[in-house]
């Protein structure tokens, strides 16, 4: 079992979504976060005042998965991630001790999926 973590563009979640569920990935999390990576942020003005923002906008994706759905996975955020610009994300693979479905109470690879 893995956790897959990525950190996407916002506009390019309906993209990551239809990617996803085209490779039978169905149970996703999705946050709003603030990051900053190569892009840096930008200058901006209010009220006469400049502004350095640096943190911006993100998503970020969690999806729990069994051994035979981390490449598809891996392949349904990429295409649907990127646009070939500075920012386009990262995504990070860990290993999944234990998963526990609290309805059933179901272990492992069962409580995924």
């Amino acid at each position: 079992m893995k956790l897959i973590v990525a950190i996407i563009q916002p506009h390019q979640l309906p993209a990551v979504k239809k990617s996803l569920y085209e490779k039978q990935v169905y149970k996703i999390t999705v946050s709003n976060v603030l990051g900053c990576g190569e892009e840096k942020g930008y200058q901006e003005s209010f009220r006469g005042v400049q502004h350095e923002v640096d943190l911006l906008k993100k998503i970020r994706l969690e999806i729990a998965v069994n051994e035979d759905f981390v490449e598809p996975t891996i392949a349904a955020v990429v295409d649907g991630a990127r646009t070939n610009t500075v920012g386009d994300g990262k995504i990070f693979i860990m290993d999944l001790q234990e998963c526990i479905r609290i309805r059933t109470g179901e272990r492992g690879n069962r409580a995924i999926g």
